[in-house]
């Protein structure tokens, strides 16, 4: 893996769908990640700790745990560090009134940009009815996701041992598959749908694992993906410049959105 000595500042950074404690999550990629960033806010958006794998069976390794403490370390050396949980963490939504880890945990956020554009906050989960998958597609679903996970993992190791850099296979198929294209795009209608009838200029939430960017009909719609899949974060600049960030062998920027450059 490429070391990084560069500090980059930014204002904020939003990372969700973490998975902690699941066998699938690329923590040592997100400890990279931290270790090389300053933010004065970092928001987690939710499916920080996989409650649910943690269930079924107990993994947690070294490096999930190293993550846990970067984030402690970040709360206690002053960033900001505001946890919205989701739906593999809905246990935590519990304590929102709670300190946790020097974190603060919250239902969902609303954000205000350095170009002062109005941001929600939340995990995402709330827009699955939107998707509009019967009981026995959503089991059929979970099933065929696991696996094409595992064939992720199996891949990226395979990779490794050939000198290859990280590559999602999983991401690439859910690309090229018309249903699962057909389920985010739904999704994301329905979180800017949610934000204009609300008031916002955007939204922010992660819960599908689609890293996304852009402007429509007059709300940003900002993803900040996984660290599944995709290793990607949301990070606003200094100057309120916001850009959709790769991370893992190779650093990339998938986006870019420079707010004072959108129209009104």
């Amino acid at each position: 893996m490429t070391t990084r000595t560069v500090l980059h500042h930014y204002r904020a950074i939003w990372l969700s769908d973490i998975h902690l404690g699941s066998r699938d999550c690329q923590a040592s990629y997100l400890l990279s990640f931290l270790r090389s960033m300053k933010t004065d806010t970092l928001f987690l958006v939710g499916d920080v700790i996989d409650l649910w794998a943690l269930k079924k069976r107990s993994y947690w390794p070294e490096s999930h745990q190293a993550v846990l403490h970067e984030l402690a370390k970040l709360a206690k050396n002053g960033t900001r560090v505001i946890y919205i949980p989701g739906n593999h963490d809905e246990d935590l939504r519990a304590f929102t009134q709670l300190p946790l880890l020097g974190l603060e945990l919250h239902l969902q956020y609303d954000y205000t940009t350095h170009q002062g554009k109005k941001l929600l906050l939340v995990h995402g989960d709330q827009f699955d009815a939107a998707v509009k998958c019967g009981p026995l597609t959503t089991w059929f679903g979970d099933r065929a996701y696991d696996f094409l996970l595992w064939l992720n993992r199996k891949t990226n190791q395979q990779r490794r041992n050939f000198g290859f850099s990280y590559f999602s296979l999983a991401s690439y198929l859910k690309q090229k598959s018309r249903k699962a294209a057909q389920a985010i795009a739904r999704f994301e209608q329905a979180a800017i749908h949610e934000a204009k009838r609300r008031g916002y200029d955007g939204i922010v939430c992660g819960h599908i694992h689609v890293p996304r960017l852009r402007h429509e009909d007059g709300i940003i719609y900002m993803n900040d993906g996984d660290w599944v899949e995709s290793c990607t974060a949301l990070v606003e600049q200094r100057n309120g410049d916001l850009e959709l960030l790769h991370w893992s062998d190779q650093t990339q920027q998938l986006a870019e959105l420079p707010i004072n450059h959108q129209a009104a």
